[in-house]
């Protein structure tokens, strides 16, 4: 199903399917970004210790 196609059918939900997809978004969004900090967060990490294993090597 598209994009299109979904967005059509939307007006026909009712409130309480509307909220649930909703609600379904908003947790996936949430999800996203926890993601996203965490790969940060290691990333920043895995680069420190690449760092410190430069300075070990000398």
């Amino acid at each position: 199903m598209s994009r299109a196609e979904i967005i059509s059918q939307i007006p026909k939900l009712s409130h309480e399917a509307r909220r649930e997809i909703m609600r379904c978004i908003i947790e996936a969004v949430e999800q996203a970004v926890t993601l996203a900090e965490c790969y940060q967060r290691a990333l920043e990490r895995f680069q420190m210790l690449d760092h410190m294993e430069a300075e070990d090597s000398w």
